[in-house]
């Protein structure tokens, strides 16, 4: 079982940290190590394996959840949000490539050297242009390595189209995003009250969302958001770094 990132309120990038254990219903605790003999002491029930740690009570007040997690769901129970949210949805993508492109027609054209960077509106073009209108904001952070992965390139040309229907997409370095302590989940959060936590196979596949209004939930995801969309770069002027350094 794999660890989840919740949050941390450390600005060194240090413990105190909170993580989910993926898979079980526990919170693994990051902190310094309580060594003054006096605690110790005090302690009731010690189990030999057993350690322990100090963390600031604001920790637990901003992160820790207040809620059993939720069960996954296909990502389609969420379709309908795309179009009722009523002022923001914003995205933070941090893979290095996605099944869903790999296996999708652009992609294929793409490899083959065709232009993609102006393709004639679809579905999910013509929605971000309906909800716009309506002053709505569609929003997203790709975090990207240093070189880019195949799969960012991709992400990089093609949303292009995506930018121009109106959706503001920006590009973060991986490393600037380690620094900032943001997620390495991947997440929409709409009008920064429901949070959709991707769940994804070993090959980058989507298995379906975690839904959540935990209010740390909620938090951690508004905290990342505004820390990410501060030191991000918009697509067309991360696009013009990335072909001058070739």
């Amino acid at each position: 079982m794999g660890l989840r990132f919740i949050g941390t309120t450390s600005d060194a990038g240090d413990c105190p940290t909170l993580y989910e254990v993926e898979g079980s219903t526990d919170i693994l605790v990051q902190g310094n190590r309580v060594t003054d003999p006096k605690h110790l002491a005090q302690l009731r029930d010690v189990k030999p394996e057993e350690t322990f740690v100090r963390v600031p009570r604001d920790l637990l007040t901003r992160f820790a959840p207040r809620a059993e997690a939720a069960d996954m769901v296909p990502f389609a129970t969420i379709a309908h949000l795309f179009e009722d949210f009523r002022h923001s949805a914003w995205r933070l993508e941090t893979r290095r490539g996605y099944a869903s492109d790999r296996n999708s027609p652009k992609w294929a054209r793409w490899k083959e050297g065709a232009g993609i960077a102006a393709e004639p509106d679809d579905a999910w073009r013509e929605n971000i242009r309906r909800q716009v209108a309506q002053v709505k904001r569609f929003e997203r952070v790709r975090l990207v390595d240093e070189p880019l992965t195949e799969g960012q390139e991709f992400l990089l040309t093609s949303g292009h189209s995506n930018v121009a229907a109106g959706e503001d997409i920006r590009n973060l370095p991986r490393g600037r995003a380690e620094q900032l302590g943001l997620p390495d989940h991947d997440f929409w959060l709409f009008d920064s009250r429901l949070v959709a936590r991707f769940v994804f196979d070993d090959n980058n596949a989507t298995l379906g969302v975690i839904l959540s209004e935990d209010p740390a939930d909620k938090a951690a995801a508004c905290q990342a958001r505004d820390a990410a969309w501060h030191h991000a770069t918009v697509t067309a002027e991360f696009a013009r770094t990335v072909a001058s350094s070739r």
